[in-house]
């Protein structure tokens, strides 16, 4: 069965969510199924060793997962408007999956989670687009025949599924926020059984 790989570093649990949303969405496609992984944390101290895979949540991902998968969805917070460093670190090191054109071809998305409405969703989702269209991806975003996309008062763009937590850090999706996602993750997924 072919696997969506969904990519994605997680702080403080909204990302870890909105991504199984999107598994949950990839795998109303028949024939599909999603693949949870995520990346360690990055230290400014070089010695410090990464630790251990996590006990609960999804286990680090593998340059194997990127060679096997059918398709990507890529998340993480906002960071200023941009990717947090854990994330953007794995992607730098790709080198060798880019020269041997591993994505190219494969549908890819992108999610995101801020605290704040205004702070940088949709510039996160587009920057963290920039490497995977240099990898080849075809890039999948969520078009406006979604109903919930033109309702929502949360967290939800035509460039990817997105979350705010709001002031009191809620990591819960909102019910348009889960319906955006598991849409998302249902369009990679039909797109990678068209391309395949």
């Amino acid at each position: 069965m072919p696997d969506i790989l969904v990519l994605y570093y997680s702080r403080g649990g909204s990302v870890a969510r909105l991504a199984r949303q999107i598994a949950r969405g990839v795998e109303e496609i028949p024939g599909m199924q999603a693949r949870l992984r995520t990346v360690p944390p990055v230290a400014a101290v070089t010695q410090t060793a990464a630790p251990p895979v996590p006990e609960d949540g999804a286990p680090y991902v593998e340059r194997t997962d990127l060679a096997e998968c059918a398709g990507l969805l890529l998340g993480s917070p906002t960071r200023f408007g941009n990717m947090a460093a854990p994330l953007k670190h794995f992607v730098d090191s790709l080198g060798a999956e880019w020269a041997s054109g591993t994505l190219a071809g494969k549908p890819a998305a992108v999610f995101t989670s801020t605290a704040a409405q205004h702070g940088g969703q949709e510039s996160t989702l587009l920057s963290m687009m920039l490497p995977l269209l240099h990898h080849g991806c075809v890039i999948a975003g969520i078009p406006f025949t979604e109903p919930a996309l033109s309702a929502t008062r949360t967290g939800g763009t035509p460039y990817g599924a997105s979350h705010v937590a709001g002031a009191d850090d809620d990591p819960q999706p909102s019910e348009d926020e889960s319906v955006l996602a598991r849409a998302l993750g249902r369009r990679v997924a039909t797109l990678a059984t068209k391309l395949a």
